[in-house]
């Protein structure tokens, strides 16, 4: 949230937690302070949403960059949004990346390392959010942090347990009944099934639905209802 779409208050009743996008790929100092005032009308977390710097391609287009850039890159985020929820007597609960930061860290060491560092040096006691499986999840570990599982409640999976590229048409799931399906396997079954018909390992801690995509209201609704209909108590990941 907190990146310029119209919907944020009609998704955010049905959440326990939300990513604060930090100005990078989207949104402003304005629109995060925004935000957190409107989590606290719902009792809901707040986790920082750092990105490339790259609102052109919404932080979602592939960065080169040295561990040390990446490093600082994150750092620089964390201490801009948590200036403004500190102005606001708001404790920042965890920290997830964005877009291509996120897929590349669950899929380099090298980057996951230094995210994890990043967060660890600015605040040890911040939850870091990761792809299942991902070297984002052992890398945090590695270095001390409480970790959240992240799957998608949206999103399609290859065969290795990494999302489906948003480059192919089949990256994102439309329907919502599939979505719950999916959600509902993930969080009972502890699998996914994969764009090949596979059921793979999963750990689901957190469920991710999109606040940028067009049912994202709907999905949550629908999220929210049938985790409540199964018992399946929604709470923030707490450290």
């Amino acid at each position: 949230m907190g990146e310029g779409m119209p919907n944020d208050d009609m998704i955010i009743p049905w959440i326990s937690s939300v990513n604060i996008a930090c100005g990078y790929h989207a949104g402003n100092a304005d629109l995060i302070w925004e935000t957190i005032e409107l989590t606290q009308k719902h009792d809901v977390s707040i986790g920082a949403h750092p990105s490339f710097l790259d609102k052109e391609n919404f932080g979602r287009k592939e960065i080169d960059l040295s561990s040390d850039e990446i490093y600082e890159l994150v750092k620089q985020q964390l201490i801009l949004f948590d200036e403004i929820a500190s102005d606001l007597a708001v404790q920042i609960q965890h920290v997830k990346p964005h877009g291509a930061l996120y897929t590349m860290s669950a899929k380099n060491i090298f980057i996951a390392k230094a995210i994890a560092n990043a967060v660890k040096d600015y605040n040890a006691h911040f939850v870091l959010y990761g792809l299942s499986g991902s070297y984002s999840i052992r890398e945090a570990k590695a270095v001390g942090l409480t970790t959240a599982s992240e799957v998608f409640a949206d999103r399609t999976y290859q065969d290795d347990g990494n999302l489906t590229s948003r480059s192919q048409s089949n990256a994102m799931i439309e329907d919502a009944d599939k979505i719950v399906q999916q959600v509902l396997q993930m969080i009972k079954e502890k699998t996914v099934t994969t764009v090949t018909d596979e059921a793979i390992p999963i750990v689901a801690d957190t469920i991710c639905i999109h606040g940028d995509g067009k049912n994202a209201v709907e999905f949550a609704a629908q999220i929210h209802a049938a985790l409540k209909k199964e018992k399946i108590m929604i709470q923030p990941v707490f450290s």
